[in-house]
């Protein structure tokens, strides 16, 4: 048998329930403020004892001669006792030296291409401010040089040599190598910032694990502003990538752009205020917007020309385009 309709429970005096003595709700309406990147700025820009530097310098030249020491007596005495045991361990330490130094070689090379890239970003931004035709003629030569052994690029230079001689001022020429050579890296590269900005935003907001956000973060950042890199013609290496993330984050730092306002997670967040969303998901969408700021600084760094006609991205259209859908109702700007 059924009853239909509210079951009232009468309870006794001493167990009515006192509003007095019900917990204190705590205040979490911080704002989330992304820390594993917050982290990340500050671990990349911290300065290091000069100090510190000599006794990890010593430190490192001394292990290396007590292993080159101790490989040198190794062998010697191996000759002795077997001279083809001591000709088969020299060949292979030989080999390892050599491999060092073409690894050595090959660092020194993705430096050098970074500063090239840095030496014709630095002359078309001035041929840009001067509105000199001929040193934007001069620039444009050395993208034409950066990108002629590549295959991709082979319909933009053809397009771009047809071209160029109509072009009489330094603005249309620069906006002609630009249309013609760098649009279609730039949809590449923005590619990789929206796919590392999903990617921090998902686990910092999915895994609970302590540094689990931080180490994602990092090797996110450093895989994306390699990629980028490579895109633009860079090609660094794995020392190159530091450097280029310790600068690009050092001047993140320097201007401020390392603070996200709430505007920005309330419109990814489809208009909801940062505070009333889950804390996971607001600093999952403050870790993004911040890798995509470094995504959008590494642009600037690598990309060999200025922004001339193209439109620059914007930190909230990447975010939008990157998390839209990734946690409900986003709105892609």
């Amino acid at each position: 048998m059924t009853r239909k309709g509210p079951i009232l429970i009468d309870l006794e005096p001493d167990q009515t329930p006192n509003p007095a003595e019900a917990p204190p709700i705590l205040d979490d309406d911080v704002p989330p403020q992304g820390a594993a990147m917050q982290q990340l700025a500050a671990l990349s820009v911290r300065r290091r004892s000069p100090l510190l530097k000599w006794f990890f310098g010593l430190l490192a030249s001394l292990i290396g001669f007590i292993i080159s020491l101790a490989a040198w007596d190794y062998v010697t005495g191996l000759l002795d006792r077997s001279p083809v045991l001591g000709l088969i361990a020299t060949v292979l330490i030989g080999a390892v030296l050599l491999l060092l130094a073409l690894l050595a070689l090959k660092e020194i090379w993705a430096l050098s291409r970074m500063k090239r890239l840095d030496r014709v970003h630095q002359a078309a931004m001035d041929a840009a401010a001067s509105h000199d035709l001929k040193a934007a003629k001069d620039v444009v030569a050395q993208v034409e040089a950066l990108y002629a052994h590549r295959a991709d690029m082979k319909w933009g230079l053809q397009t771009l040599k047809e071209r160029k001689d109509e072009v009489l001022d330094a603005d249309g020429l620069l906006g002609l190598a630009e249309t013609s050579l760098l649009l279609p890296l730039d949809q590449r590269a923005r590619a990789e910032v929206e796919a590392a900005s999903r990617q921090v935003a998902t686990v910092t907001a999915i895994v609970p694990l302590a540094l689990a956000d931080v180490f994602t973060a990092l090797s996110a950042n450093l895989r994306m502003i390699r990629r980028i890199a490579e895109i633009y013609g860079g090609r660094s290496g794995t020392l190159g990538s530091w450097r280029l993330t310790r600068s690009v984050l050092s001047h993140l730092v320097a201007t401020g752009a390392v603070a996200v306002g709430d505007d920005l997670i309330g419109t990814v967040a489809g208009g909801g205020a940062p505070t009333k969303v889950p804390r996971r998901f607001g600093e999952g969408v403050v870790n993004g917007a911040l890798t995509a700021r470094v995504g959008l600084a590494a642009l600037e760094v690598c990309r060999p020309l200025p922004y001339v006609i193209a439109q620059k991205p914007t930190v909230s259209g990447l975010v939008g385009r990157s998390l839209t859908g990734l946690f409900g109702r986003n709105s892609a700007s």
